[in-house]
Protein backbone atom coordinates (compact mmCIF):
# COMPACT_ATOMS: atom_id res chain seq x y z
CA UNK A 1 0.00 0.00 0.00
CA UNK A 2 1.58 3.22 -0.97
CA UNK A 3 1.58 6.81 0.98
CA UNK A 4 -1.42 8.15 1.05
CA UNK A 5 -3.56 5.17 -0.33
CA UNK A 6 -6.63 4.10 1.57
CA UNK A 7 -6.48 1.68 3.70
CA UNK A 8 -8.49 -1.34 2.20
CA UNK A 9 -10.42 -4.06 4.86
CA UNK A 10 -11.33 -7.45 3.19
CA UNK A 11 -14.78 -8.83 2.61
CA UNK A 12 -17.05 -9.66 5.49
CA UNK A 13 -16.62 -13.41 4.60
CA UNK A 14 -12.67 -13.21 4.98
CA UNK A 15 -13.03 -11.21 8.38
CA UNK A 16 -15.23 -14.06 9.33
CA UNK A 17 -12.90 -16.71 8.08
CA UNK A 18 -9.42 -14.69 9.56
CA UNK A 19 -11.14 -14.58 12.95
CA UNK A 20 -12.23 -18.64 13.08
CA UNK A 21 -10.23 -20.27 15.23
CA UNK A 22 -7.34 -22.32 13.14
CA UNK A 23 -3.63 -23.71 12.65
CA UNK A 24 -2.48 -20.00 13.86
CA UNK A 25 -4.35 -20.07 17.47
CA UNK A 26 -3.22 -23.41 17.79
CA UNK A 27 0.46 -22.47 17.62
CA UNK A 28 -0.44 -19.71 19.51
CA UNK A 29 -1.32 -21.84 22.56
CA UNK A 30 1.53 -23.77 22.48
CA UNK A 31 2.94 -20.60 22.89
CA UNK A 32 1.07 -19.65 25.64
CA UNK A 33 2.25 -22.76 27.45
CA UNK A 34 5.78 -22.39 26.61
CA UNK A 35 6.04 -19.25 27.67
CA UNK A 36 3.73 -19.69 30.93
CA UNK A 37 6.18 -22.70 32.21
CA UNK A 38 9.26 -19.95 31.27
CA UNK A 39 8.55 -17.80 33.85
CA UNK A 40 9.52 -20.79 36.25
CA UNK A 41 12.34 -21.65 34.30
CA UNK A 42 14.00 -18.56 34.39
CA UNK A 43 13.66 -17.92 38.14
CA UNK A 44 14.95 -20.92 38.68
CA UNK A 45 18.00 -20.90 36.27
CA UNK A 46 18.85 -17.25 37.90
CA UNK A 47 19.35 -18.84 41.39
CA UNK A 48 23.00 -19.77 39.87
CA UNK A 49 23.61 -17.81 37.05
CA UNK A 50 23.73 -14.19 36.79
CA UNK A 51 20.80 -12.32 35.06
CA UNK A 52 22.53 -10.55 32.37
CA UNK A 53 24.82 -13.43 31.42
CA UNK A 54 22.26 -15.55 31.35
CA UNK A 55 19.92 -12.97 29.21
CA UNK A 56 22.81 -12.87 26.95
CA UNK A 57 23.71 -16.74 26.61
CA UNK A 58 20.10 -17.43 25.69
CA UNK A 59 19.27 -14.74 23.26
CA UNK A 60 22.73 -15.08 21.30
CA UNK A 61 21.78 -18.81 21.52
CA UNK A 62 17.87 -18.51 20.08
CA UNK A 63 19.45 -15.96 17.82
CA UNK A 64 21.61 -17.72 15.70
CA UNK A 65 19.38 -20.59 15.22
CA UNK A 66 16.94 -17.97 14.38
CA UNK A 67 18.93 -17.21 11.31
CA UNK A 68 20.59 -20.46 10.54
CA UNK A 69 16.61 -21.92 10.47
CA UNK A 70 15.55 -18.76 8.07
CA UNK A 71 18.43 -19.48 6.25
CA UNK A 72 17.76 -22.91 5.28
CA UNK A 73 13.53 -22.47 4.84
CA UNK A 74 13.81 -18.97 2.99
CA UNK A 75 17.45 -19.00 1.51
CA UNK A 76 16.96 -14.97 0.99
CA UNK A 77 17.01 -12.70 3.90
CA UNK A 78 17.22 -9.82 2.04
CA UNK A 79 15.57 -6.71 3.57
CA UNK A 80 15.14 -3.27 1.14
CA UNK A 81 17.26 -0.35 2.24
CA UNK A 82 14.58 1.91 3.41
CA UNK A 83 13.54 -0.71 5.98
CA UNK A 84 16.44 -1.02 7.40
CA UNK A 85 16.30 1.83 10.08
CA UNK A 86 12.71 0.14 11.17
CA UNK A 87 13.92 -3.27 11.31
CA UNK A 88 17.02 -2.17 13.68
CA UNK A 89 14.89 0.17 15.73
CA UNK A 90 11.69 -2.43 16.53
CA UNK A 91 14.78 -5.25 16.99
CA UNK A 92 16.15 -3.25 19.67
CA UNK A 93 13.09 -2.25 21.29
CA UNK A 94 11.71 -6.29 21.30
CA UNK A 95 15.35 -7.79 21.58
CA UNK A 96 17.55 -5.47 23.73
CA UNK A 97 15.20 -2.94 25.81
CA UNK A 98 12.28 -5.88 26.70
CA UNK A 99 14.89 -8.06 27.44
CA UNK A 100 16.95 -6.52 29.87
CA UNK A 101 13.49 -5.03 31.65
CA UNK A 102 12.42 -8.41 31.83
CA UNK A 103 15.40 -10.10 33.10
CA UNK A 104 15.99 -7.66 35.70
CA UNK A 105 12.58 -7.50 36.23
CA UNK A 106 12.23 -11.12 37.05
CA UNK A 107 15.18 -11.30 38.98
CA UNK A 108 13.65 -8.76 41.37
CA UNK A 109 9.94 -10.42 41.58
CA UNK A 110 7.99 -13.54 41.86
CA UNK A 111 6.94 -15.45 38.98
CA UNK A 112 3.66 -15.02 39.41
CA UNK A 113 3.68 -10.92 39.57
CA UNK A 114 5.67 -11.09 36.11
CA UNK A 115 2.74 -13.15 34.82
CA UNK A 116 0.07 -11.11 36.15
CA UNK A 117 2.08 -7.94 34.84
CA UNK A 118 2.61 -9.26 31.36
CA UNK A 119 -0.83 -10.47 30.79
CA UNK A 120 -1.96 -6.95 30.53
CA UNK A 121 -0.34 -6.93 26.66
CA UNK A 122 -3.60 -6.74 25.40
CA UNK A 123 -4.70 -3.63 27.37
CA UNK A 124 -1.74 -1.48 26.48
CA UNK A 125 -1.95 -3.09 22.29
CA UNK A 126 -5.42 -2.27 22.24
CA UNK A 127 -4.73 1.53 23.60
CA UNK A 128 -1.66 1.90 21.03
CA UNK A 129 -2.78 0.32 18.16
CA UNK A 130 -6.12 2.52 18.73
CA UNK A 131 -4.10 5.72 19.20
CA UNK A 132 -2.32 5.20 16.33
CA UNK A 133 -5.49 4.04 13.85
CA UNK A 134 -3.43 0.53 13.23
CA UNK A 135 -6.24 -1.42 15.11
CA UNK A 136 -10.30 -1.48 15.26
CA UNK A 137 -11.92 -2.49 18.05
CA UNK A 138 -15.89 -3.15 18.50
CA UNK A 139 -17.67 -2.71 21.80
CA UNK A 140 -17.81 -6.53 22.26
CA UNK A 141 -13.75 -6.50 22.09
CA UNK A 142 -14.03 -3.94 24.65
CA UNK A 143 -15.97 -6.26 26.80
CA UNK A 144 -13.59 -9.40 26.42
CA UNK A 145 -10.28 -7.47 27.47
CA UNK A 146 -11.96 -6.14 30.04
CA UNK A 147 -13.49 -9.55 30.97
CA UNK A 148 -10.07 -10.81 30.93
CA UNK A 149 -8.23 -8.46 33.07
CA UNK A 150 -10.98 -8.83 35.69
CA UNK A 151 -10.36 -12.58 35.41
CA UNK A 152 -6.62 -11.97 36.00
CA UNK A 153 -6.98 -9.90 39.08
CA UNK A 154 -9.17 -12.98 40.52
CA UNK A 155 -6.48 -15.37 39.34
CA UNK A 156 -3.79 -13.87 40.89
CA UNK A 157 -5.06 -12.45 43.95
CA UNK A 158 -4.20 -12.99 47.26
CA UNK A 159 -7.58 -13.82 48.42
CA UNK A 160 -7.24 -15.93 45.46
CA UNK A 161 -5.41 -18.33 47.52
CA UNK A 162 -2.09 -19.42 45.12
CA UNK A 163 0.84 -18.76 46.85
CA UNK A 164 4.57 -19.65 45.72
CA UNK A 165 5.60 -20.68 49.60
CA UNK A 166 3.83 -22.21 52.34
CA UNK A 167 2.58 -20.64 55.18
CA UNK A 168 0.80 -17.86 53.14
CA UNK A 169 4.35 -15.83 53.24
CA UNK A 170 4.78 -14.96 49.51
CA UNK A 171 1.02 -14.75 48.17
CA UNK A 172 1.13 -13.34 44.49
CA UNK A 173 0.11 -9.75 44.19
CA UNK A 174 1.96 -6.53 44.59
CA UNK A 175 4.13 -5.49 47.46
CA UNK A 176 6.79 -3.23 48.38
CA UNK A 177 9.41 -5.91 48.25
CA UNK A 178 8.81 -7.15 44.46
CA UNK A 179 8.14 -2.76 43.78
CA UNK A 180 11.03 -2.43 41.83
CA UNK A 181 10.83 -5.78 40.11
CA UNK A 182 7.03 -5.57 38.93
CA UNK A 183 7.74 -1.78 37.70
CA UNK A 184 10.55 -2.78 35.67
CA UNK A 185 8.30 -5.61 34.13
CA UNK A 186 5.47 -3.40 33.50
CA UNK A 187 8.16 -1.51 31.88
CA UNK A 188 8.55 -4.09 29.55
CA UNK A 189 4.90 -5.32 29.04
CA UNK A 190 4.86 -1.36 27.91
CA UNK A 191 7.97 -2.13 25.23
CA UNK A 192 6.61 -4.97 24.04
CA UNK A 193 3.33 -3.84 22.82
CA UNK A 194 4.53 -0.97 21.14
CA UNK A 195 6.84 -3.55 19.27
CA UNK A 196 3.80 -5.73 18.78
CA UNK A 197 1.67 -2.48 16.94
CA UNK A 198 5.06 -0.93 15.57
CA UNK A 199 6.31 -4.44 13.73
CA UNK A 200 3.09 -4.73 12.02
CA UNK A 201 3.85 -3.13 8.85
CA UNK A 202 6.81 -4.67 8.23
CA UNK A 203 5.59 -8.33 8.94
CA UNK A 204 3.04 -7.22 6.02
CA UNK A 205 6.02 -6.99 3.85
CA UNK A 206 8.48 -9.89 4.91
CA UNK A 207 8.06 -13.24 6.09
CA UNK A 208 7.58 -13.52 10.41
CA UNK A 209 10.87 -15.98 10.19
CA UNK A 210 13.08 -13.36 8.17
CA UNK A 211 12.20 -10.70 9.84
CA UNK A 212 12.14 -12.23 13.32
CA UNK A 213 15.91 -13.66 12.57
CA UNK A 214 17.36 -10.09 11.71
CA UNK A 215 15.40 -8.34 14.13
CA UNK A 216 17.36 -10.36 17.14
CA UNK A 217 20.21 -10.54 15.62
CA UNK A 218 20.42 -6.75 15.47
CA UNK A 219 19.76 -7.12 19.38
CA UNK A 220 22.02 -9.48 20.49
CA UNK A 221 25.46 -7.48 20.12
CA UNK A 222 24.39 -4.78 22.59
CA UNK A 223 23.14 -7.52 25.04
CA UNK A 224 26.04 -9.51 24.86
CA UNK A 225 28.86 -6.22 24.98
CA UNK A 226 26.77 -5.43 28.69
CA UNK A 227 26.60 -8.68 29.95
CA UNK A 228 30.37 -9.26 29.70
CA UNK A 229 31.11 -8.09 32.87
CA UNK A 230 28.95 -10.88 34.61
CA UNK A 231 30.11 -13.99 31.78
CA UNK A 232 33.83 -13.46 33.37
CA UNK A 233 32.49 -13.24 36.57
CA UNK A 234 30.76 -16.73 36.45
CA UNK A 235 31.58 -19.83 37.94
CA UNK A 236 30.79 -22.18 34.94
CA UNK A 237 31.57 -25.09 36.44
CA UNK A 238 29.48 -24.56 39.43
CA UNK A 239 26.31 -24.72 37.19
CA UNK A 240 23.67 -27.43 37.85
CA UNK A 241 22.42 -29.63 35.07
CA UNK A 242 18.99 -28.34 35.46
CA UNK A 243 20.27 -24.50 35.08
CA UNK A 244 21.90 -25.66 31.36
CA UNK A 245 18.56 -27.50 30.39
CA UNK A 246 16.71 -24.03 31.68
CA UNK A 247 18.24 -22.20 29.54
CA UNK A 248 18.08 -24.16 26.62
CA UNK A 249 14.66 -24.21 27.01
CA UNK A 250 14.37 -20.30 27.37
CA UNK A 251 16.79 -20.05 24.30
CA UNK A 252 15.28 -22.13 21.95
CA UNK A 253 11.74 -22.43 22.92
CA UNK A 254 11.32 -19.55 24.61
CA UNK A 255 13.20 -17.12 22.84
CA UNK A 256 13.44 -18.59 19.06
CA UNK A 257 10.40 -20.60 18.60
CA UNK A 258 8.54 -18.19 20.24
CA UNK A 259 9.10 -15.21 18.71
CA UNK A 260 8.47 -16.48 15.55
CA UNK A 261 5.21 -17.71 16.77
CA UNK A 262 4.60 -14.37 17.93
CA UNK A 263 5.40 -12.96 14.87
CA UNK A 264 3.50 -15.00 12.74
CA UNK A 265 0.25 -14.33 14.89
CA UNK A 266 0.84 -10.21 14.13
CA UNK A 267 0.79 -10.47 10.45
CA UNK A 268 -2.06 -13.35 10.21
CA UNK A 269 -4.42 -12.29 13.03
CA UNK A 270 -3.24 -8.72 13.75
CA UNK A 271 -1.66 -7.41 17.72
CA UNK A 272 -4.63 -6.94 19.44
CA UNK A 273 -5.89 -10.31 18.79
CA UNK A 274 -2.95 -12.39 18.69
CA UNK A 275 -1.62 -10.10 22.15
CA UNK A 276 -4.99 -11.73 23.72
CA UNK A 277 -3.60 -14.63 24.08
CA UNK A 278 -1.18 -12.98 26.60
CA UNK A 279 -4.05 -13.36 29.07
CA UNK A 280 -3.89 -16.88 29.15
CA UNK A 281 -0.33 -17.36 30.64
CA UNK A 282 -1.51 -16.68 34.43
CA UNK A 283 -3.78 -19.82 33.77
CA UNK A 284 -0.24 -21.91 32.56
CA UNK A 285 1.21 -20.98 35.86
CA UNK A 286 -1.49 -21.99 38.03
CA UNK A 287 -1.07 -25.38 36.26
CA UNK A 288 2.88 -25.36 36.78
CA UNK A 289 2.46 -24.30 40.18
CA UNK A 290 0.04 -27.54 40.78
CA UNK A 291 1.64 -29.70 38.75
CA UNK A 292 5.27 -29.06 40.16
CA UNK A 293 4.62 -27.55 43.66
CA UNK A 294 1.76 -28.99 45.00
CA UNK A 295 -0.47 -25.67 44.79
CA UNK A 296 -3.98 -25.82 44.70
CA UNK A 297 -6.89 -23.67 42.63
CA UNK A 298 -8.98 -21.45 44.80
CA UNK A 299 -12.69 -21.22 43.90
CA UNK A 300 -11.62 -17.67 42.95
CA UNK A 301 -9.36 -18.72 40.85
CA UNK A 302 -11.08 -20.87 39.15
CA UNK A 303 -13.80 -18.34 38.18
CA UNK A 304 -10.73 -16.03 36.99
CA UNK A 305 -9.75 -18.80 35.02
CA UNK A 306 -12.71 -19.05 33.28
CA UNK A 307 -13.25 -14.98 32.86
CA UNK A 308 -9.71 -15.72 30.93
CA UNK A 309 -10.96 -17.69 28.71
CA UNK A 310 -14.35 -15.98 27.96
CA UNK A 311 -12.54 -13.06 27.52
CA UNK A 312 -9.89 -14.14 24.79
CA UNK A 313 -12.92 -15.38 23.01
CA UNK A 314 -14.43 -11.75 22.73
CA UNK A 315 -11.47 -9.92 22.45
CA UNK A 316 -9.76 -11.96 19.43
CA UNK A 317 -13.47 -12.43 17.35
CA UNK A 318 -14.28 -9.96 14.94
CA UNK A 319 -17.80 -10.89 14.28
CA UNK A 320 -20.02 -7.77 14.06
Amino acid sequence: MTEGEPKRFPPKGRRDAVAAFGWMDVQLLLLVVIWGANFAVVKSALSEITPMAFNALRFAGGSLLTLALAWIVERNLSIARKDWGAVLGVGLLSGFVYQVLFIQGQARTQAGNSSLILSTVPVFVALIGTGLRTERLRGHNWIGIGLSFAGIVLLVSRRGGMEYLSGGASAIGLSGRTLLGDLLVLGCTVTWSAYTVLSRPLMQRYSALSLTAWMMAASTPPLVLIAIPELRAMRWGSISTQSWIGLLYSAVLAIAVGYVIWNMGVKQLGGTRTAAYKYLTPVVTVVVSRLFFGETMQPLQALGALGILLGVALARSQQP
